[in-house]
């Protein structure tokens, strides 16, 4: 072999006398330097080789002058050197060449900016940055739908209620191990931890397919199927219900665990005797049971995926994650219920079946959210008018003021006061405050409120005090309010233009009656300063807990519960028509069993009725 091979494999330890023919070795080497190799050798390579040629060498070794040396060893520097040379001026040529184009493509977007901001009006930049910051924030900027996009983590409210009060604190329930009745793979649920009081979800009979019957672009809608088995209960609740007699429910409960509507009725009667632990776990139950049978494709992170609340089978899952939520918020989980509520916003955004858009801006501000919820505003309000309704005006207004936009704060709760005067009595009242002489002798926040509001308007407002009316007690909040609410009286004092124009709009808006997405949010929420009276319910039919005021376009796949019953009033029993009322609520045979218990209530319940047409008639 030779040397050169040699000290390849070996290295420089080596020390055998070279050969003047290595010169052409030296040019080889220099050659291979150029072209840069970096391999490693490979020291198979040598069988290759003929071995007479290395035997050649390694028997005729010579010594080479030190001149020579000397020689090759300087033009091998030089030649490195000039390689390097090549290399660095090849690195400056193409970095000025990449410079010129993104010099010549940002000239071209400055020009483009340029003419647009000219035929806009609006400033020009004056630097590059601003250009770059401009850019990146129309990349940043989300669309309609990913501003409802729900995390994983914020769906367990004991995950919050760990964070707030530590994992200490708070001692999640852990499941006990599975017996043989609880054989089976459980999928893990997001929504709702899996408790050991759960039966096994596989013999629920619920399931989720593709709905094939609706087609947009952008989105997939989902439909709950139910089994044969599961059909066969649900027909059994239908004719409980309209038996009236609560111990059926509950035989039903007992009998089939996984029946969703049943859980749902069965809650309602427990939340009416005040044990809002059972409540809570009947209606967590329900969820579980409804995430288990979530489709593979339908993930609630995307908010895309679409459910039809027109379908029958499918308005479970909004009634239960509806008061799942409201239940949650209760335990000052308020992070979690704004996750609820925009995955409930995301089943069908467009149309909003429960009108979560009156309850978001609360959540929003209580999990203190405030920038999301600004802009949750700013996409929807060209498709939905936010700011028309009198919830997100005011709670828009605070988000500023608490993310420190004082002037637009100022704004827009001044527009606020404006536009929706009556607002700010009952709100001071539930807050305890005594209003300023100066409000109370004002005709903008008395006469003309009460008159130029409308009876929808003004449940709006109800709605709004009743359930907000805890963000308005804070300590730096309510200055803030004082001062804007003396800017208004200055306004109005002062004919400005913007006070007789929200008149005239509210003059004209907020007529007739509520929408039913707006009735079934009042009825679900059930809260005592907004009531739904009988006048509001007229020829809506039956009001049922575990469906209140179905779609006129309903797609029903079981039959609708009779209006008349065939019930004997004197077997009837306070108790039982007390738990009635759950079942169908505001029906006026239901009304005149009850006041067939004392006919003096009887009598004044007719006069009254015998008023009200009048009224109607005359008006």
């Amino acid at each position: 072999m030779s040397t050169r091979y040699l000290k390849k494999v070996y290295g420089n330890d080596i020390d055998v006398e070279k050969n003047q023919d290595e010169s052409s070795e030296y040019e080889s080497s220099d050659q291979e330097l150029r072209a840069g190799r970096q391999k490693n050798f490979n020291v198979f390579n040598l069988l290759n080789d003929n071995p007479d040629n290395d035997a050649e060498s390694v028997e005729e070794p010579e010594v080479k002058d030190e001149e020579e040396e000397e020689v090759c060893d300087k033009k091998s520097k030089s030649k490195k050197k000039r390689k390097k040379q090549k290399k660095s001026q090849k690195r400056k040529e193409q970095k000025e060449n990449h410079e010129t184009d993104d010099d010549e493509s940002l000239d071209e977007i400055d020009r483009t900016v340029k003419q647009i901001n000219k035929l806009l009006g609006e400033p020009e930049p004056s630097t590059s940055s601003a250009l770059a910051d401009h850019l990146q924030g129309r990349l940043v900027t989300k669309s309609k739908e990913k501003i409802l996009v729900v995390q994983h983590k914020h769906l367990n409210p004991y995950n919050e209620l760990k964070r707030i009060f530590g994992s200490r604190t708070i001692q999640a329930e852990q499941t006990k191990p599975r017996t043989k009745e609880h054989t089976g793979h459980l999928k893990k649920t997001w929504m709702v931890m899996i408790r050991d009081n759960l039966y096994p979800a596989r013999k629920s009979g619920i399931t989720m397919t593709l709905d094939k019957t609706m087609d947009k672009t952008g989105v997939q809608y989902f439909v709950y199927e139910h089994s044969s088995s599961y059909r066969q209960v649900q027909q059994k609740f239908i004719n409980t219900v309209e038996s009236l007699n609560p111990e059926n429910i509950i035989s039903i409960v007992n009998a089939h665990p996984y029946h969703v509507d049943s859980l749902l009725q069965s809650a309602e009667i427990c939340k009416l005797s005040e044990e809002l632990a059972m409540a809570a776990s009947l209606i967590e139950r329900a969820l579980f049971y409804l995430e288990y049978a979530f489709h593979p494709l339908f993930n609630m992170t995307t908010a895309t995926c679409r459910i039809d609340y027109r379908k029958q089978q499918n308005r479970a899952l909004f009634i239960t994650l509806f008061k799942h939520l409201i239940l949650v918020g209760g335990r000052a989980c308020y992070r979690t219920s704004l996750e609820l509520c925009k995955f409930l916003l995301s089943l069908d955004p467009e149309e909003d079946p429960l009108a979560a858009v009156l309850m978001i801006d609360f959540y929003a501000i209580r999990s203190k959210e405030y920038e999301w919820f600004c802009e949750f505003c700013d996409l929807w309000e060209s498709s939905k008018n936010l700011q028309q309704l009198p919830n997100i005006a005011y709670s828009l207004a605070l988000a500023h003021f608490y993310l420190g936009k004082q002037e637009s704060a100022d704004e827009l709760l001044q527009n606020a006061l404006i536009m929706f005067p009556g607002v700010l009595i009952p709100l001071l009242d539930k807050c305890s405050i005594n209003p300023d002489s100066k409000v109370m002798g004002h005709d903008h926040f008395m006469i003309k409120a009460t008159t130029s509001t409308s009876p929808a308007l003004e449940k709006l407002q109800l709605l709004y005090v009743s359930r907000s009316y805890h963000l308005w007690k804070e300590v730096d909040i309510l200055p803030w309010f004082e001062r804007n609410v003396n800017s208004v009286l200055q306004r109005v004092d002062a004919k400005d233009e913007y006070v007789k124009f929200c008149e005239f709009k509210r003059s004209r808006r907020y007529q007739g009656r509520l929408p039913r997405n707006i009735l079934r949010h009042l009825i679900l929420s059930d809260l005592k300063d907004a009531p739904v009276n009988s006048q509001e319910m007229q020829n809506e039919g039956p009001i049922l807990s575990h469906d209140p005021l179905p779609p006129t376009n309903s797609i029903d796949i079981y039959s609708k519960p009779r209006t008349t019953r065939t019930t004997n009033p004197n077997n009837s029993n306070l108790l039982s028509l007390f738990f009635s009322s759950i079942f169908i609520d505001l029906e006026a045979d239901v009304i005149g069993e009850a006041a067939g218990a004392n006919r003096q209530n009887e009598n004044r319940d007719n006069r009254g009725d015998r008023e009200n047409r009048y009224q109607e008639e005359y008006d």
